[in-house]
């Protein structure tokens, strides 16, 4: 039983949880690319950090280069002289910095590597975002869309369908004045008040009230 509650709960919140995103799916879609865009700052930083690093290690190689060329001149100079001694020296130091020139050479070409597969990522993590905003804009175009059509008639009870039932109940409704002369025939039968007249309509006994044809019939007798 503690299983099955278990699996039910778990279950729940899953639903929970899917309810939620789907909620606030554009709330999210721009966390994340916000998330995304702080992440492409801090590689492209790391990367400016790495480019500059490789400039500083080829301008030392260069100039590094350029001390060995100048020894290695100064070298063959002194031993044409006979000067084995400084030709010693120069050999000393030729060794020392064409040891730290490899060492050099090394650091550029693995800043190099770095730098290139950094780009690639920056560049495709680049490219990743632009697509992700333009599909957040696309998101929210249909989210706008599905929010309209939920305003529109979709065989539930609308706002358009309420309407027409309201309008529906002002039209059909009872005329009050039909409604009190139907009264006040009730009460006229009910009070016998309108069976004289009915019965001097019939031909029994004089007329109770004064019609039409009374008054033409009098004014052709004054006349």
């Amino acid at each position: 039983m503690f299983t099955t509650l278990k699996t039910l709960i778990l279950g729940a919140n899953a639903r929970a949880e899917d309810t939620l995103r789907d909620t606030y799916a554009i709330e999210l879609i721009d966390q994340k690319i916000r998330e995304a865009d702080e992440g492409l700052r801090a590689a492209k930083g790391t990367l400016a950090s790495l480019i500059q690093r490789h400039r500083t290690e080829e301008r030392l190689l260069a100039t590094l280069d350029q001390r060995i060329n100048d020894m290695t001149r100064r070298a063959t100079d002194a031993l044409a002289s006979g000067r084995d001694d400084l030709a010693n020296q120069a050999a000393d130091a030729l060794a020392q910095m064409e040891n730290e020139r490899v060492l050099r050479a090394e650091t550029v070409l693995r800043l190099e590597t770095k730098t290139i597969r950094l780009r690639q990522s920056v560049e495709a993590g680049h490219r990743r975002i632009i697509d992700l905003k333009q599909g957040a804009t696309t998101a929210r175009a249909i989210r706008r869309e599905q929010s309209l059509i939920k305003k529109l008639p979709n065989g539930e009870a609308s706002a358009i369908e309420e309407a027409e039932a309201l309008i529906s109940r002002v039209t059909n409704a009872d005329d009050p004045f039909e409604r009190s002369d139907i009264l006040r025939g009730i009460n006229r039968e009910l009070s016998h008040d309108g069976l004289a007249d009915r019965m001097a309509d019939a031909g029994f006994g004089p007329a109770t009230r004064v019609t039409a044809a009374d008054v033409l019939a009098r004014l052709k007798s004054n006349s």
